[in-house]
């Protein structure tokens, strides 16, 4: 069911961009911006889909999502008010706002929880704000800790159907993995946020250097 409403989500918000804004290309970083046509709207779906279950499978550790989410959307503010949008860099300004109070109260001992509602619409939000900014493909940069955890689930699985169901990690996603190996729940977060930090910066360098 969330992968199906994410999809159809993610088809309406294609139509609209492709056939009311009329957006068709996709930049990429250091080599230039392309017109892609009708394909704009398969990867329009990809990245909303993909960015949202990513951001979800993420959050089962308390701050292990928020942290991230902070980083990057931070790190689209940036990407936003160097090309002058700043009603989008002011939305993600707010967003890294409302994630700060929330980690607050969410930092272990987590009082209070993202859970599906919130993770999966901030990732809806981060993926449309990529859109938006014309940089998607930074999102492999920006949200490198989500690309690592849902990566670890597809290797997982994979590696399950193919190999008569022995496993490359002791459980999935990766943090889970992390957990069974001896790492604290604090260790998990904090070293996931340091990655998140680092890889949020780098994104925003990119950006700002290939607007030079």
């Amino acid at each position: 069911p969330k992968l199906f409403w994410l999809t159809l989500f993610g088809l309406i918000g294609a139509w609209w961009f492709y056939a009311k804004l009329g957006w068709q290309h996709l930049h990429i970083p250091f080599v230039g911006t392309f017109e892609i046509g009708f394909w704009y709207i398969p990867f329009f779906v990809l990245t909303v889909v993909a960015t949202s279950l990513s951001v979800n499978e993420t959050d089962g550790l308390d701050g292990l999502a928020g942290g991230p989410l902070l980083a990057a959307f931070g790190s689209y503010s940036v990407i936003a008010w160097s090309q002058g949008r700043t009603d989008l860099a002011t939305l993600c300004a707010v967003i890294c706002g409302g994630l700060v109070a929330f980690l607050w109260f969410n930092v272990n001992p987590a009082r209070v929880f993202m859970g599906d509602t919130g993770a999966m619409s901030l990732g809806v939000l981060l993926a449309i704000v990529a859109l938006m900014t014309n940089q998607p493909l930074l999102l492999l940069v920006i949200g490198f800790p989500f690309v690592i955890e849902s990566l670890s689930v597809m290797i997982q699985l994979t590696s399950k159907k193919l190999r008569n169901g022995k496993r490359v990690f002791k459980s999935s996603p990766i943090h889970h993995h992390l957990e069974a190996i001896g790492w604290t729940e604090p260790q998990i977060v904090m070293r996931t946020w340091l990655i998140s930090f680092i890889a949020s910066a780098v994104g925003a360098v990119i950006a700002l250097v290939d607007r030079l």
